[in-house]
């Protein structure tokens, strides 16, 4: 084939103009079945130590840093969860660089407003590093923005003079960072299912991914998924490699790794299951399919997550959207759990349910709104009480007089 390839390549150059782009295609397939890569290791002395090292000093193809855009997750000892957003790029310049993380801690979870900042920054950061920090700190002391709302940032640029940017907080930022077109180009239908139904009974999910960008944002989407109900366990999007341990813990876990890290985890005791595909009641999994299988016909006039978002609400509509008929403040528990199961007709749903119901993420749904009616009762009282004194007041001003 090696005789082949070349006898092609040592004809004339019309010949070769003749065959276009099959001989490129050809040639490109040549050059990928020859070698990889390409690289020059010198021995380089350390100025620390004294010792040689080996040190690669030239490679081909170089390496290229992909600027992306990616998140993680930050959870505290109570609970409460602040996201991180960062760019990663190559800075610009010649010769021999190492590449840069922006990045920026916030509580709120709105991808799209972060990711205009840093690219301000990064166009700040071009022109001077100095240029970056008056612009921060005008974004940290201005007005923090209610849901929906604008607020207007105003700062100084040599050479541009005043500039105005405008930050938006959507009215609605439960998708506003989810990326569901990543995870449909990701997984196949089948395959998300089954991380979703693995998710709903809070066993251990590990996401694989080439790309921080692609694990990040399919690792959001899926929890996304779980819409009217949170993930109440350990979550990583990104899993840094030195803390892969993590993965042999025995309580639930979602967390993402870089296919770099997948040497190490198959040396670690993992066990697999590949039931996914029996857990979900057959009946809404069908339902769920349908919607799913059709989501591009059904997102013409809307957007592709509002169709793939209102498809699972609907799925947990059909499971569970009749609990508020069994939350009452007459029992100590508040929730009438076994008439609540029993009310569904379905014998496969109630099997579900009755797992389901034994999860934390339920049990923190169910929580939740039995502490609504307290608290608007609890207002209710404390209106009627002041109500009450005020009536007090006025009558005793009235007897003195």
């Amino acid at each position: 084939r090696l005789v082949s390839d070349k006898s092609i390549l040592s004809r004339p150059n019309q010949t070769r103009s003749r065959l276009g782009p099959g001989l490129r295609s050809s040639s490109a397939e040549l050059q990928r079945r020859l070698f990889e890569c390409f690289v020059v290791v010198s021995l380089q002395k350390s100025k620390a130590s004294g010792v040689y090292q080996p040190e690669v000093t030239q490679q081909f193809p170089p390496k290229v840093c992909d600027d992306e855009m990616f998140s993680f997750v930050l959870t505290g000892i109570d609970g409460g969860r602040r996201f991180g957003y960062c760019r990663r790029l190559l800075p610009s310049g010649k010769g021999r660089r190492l590449p840069e993380v922006y990045c920026i801690i916030s509580h709120l979870g709105c991808f799209n407003l972060f990711s205009k900042v840093l690219d301000e920054v990064e166009r700040r950061r071009a022109l001077s590093p100095a240029l970056v920090q008056p612009f921060m700190r005008a974004i940290m002391e201005a007005q923090f923005p209610a849901p929906g709302k604008t607020i207007t940032i105003r700062t100084f640029l040599p050479g541009s003079g005043t500039e105005v940017m405008e930050l938006c907080r959507p009215s609605d930022s439960r998708l506003e960072h989810v990326d569901f077109e990543c995870l449909f180009s990701s997984l196949s239908l089948r395959q998300l299912l089954g991380v979703f139904s693995s998710l709903l009974l809070e066993r251990r999910v590990i996401f694989t991914a080439d790309k921080l960008s692609s694990l990040s944002q399919c690792c959001h989407a899926v929890l996304a998924l779980l819409y009217p109900f949170v993930w109440q366990h350990t979550y990583v999007p990104v899993l840094p490699s030195d803390m892969l341990d993590i993965v042999c813990t025995p309580t639930p876990f979602f967390v993402g790794l870089l296919s770099s890290s997948l040497p190490h985890l198959t040396e670690l005791p993992l066990e697999e299951l590949d039931d996914e595909d029996s857990i979900l009641p057959c009946k809404l999994q069908s339902a769920l399919e349908n919607v799913l299988e059709r989501r591009r016909e059904l997102a013409n006039s809307d957007h592709l997550s509002t169709v793939v978002s209102e498809a699972f609400v609907r799925f947990f509509v059909e499971l569970v959207g009749h609990y508020p008929l069994f939350v009452t403040g007459e029992r100590e528990d508040g929730f009438q759990r076994d008439p609540f199961r029993k009310a569904i007709p379905s014998k496969s749903i109630r099997r579900f349910l009755e797992v389901f119901m034994e999860t934390q993420m339920f049990g923190w749904f169910v929580q939740e709104r039995e502490f609504r009616p307290q608290c608007l009762c609890r207002q209710k009282r404390q209106k009627r009480q002041k109500r009450q004194k005020r009536q007090k007041r006025r009558s005793g001003g009235e007897d003195r007089g």
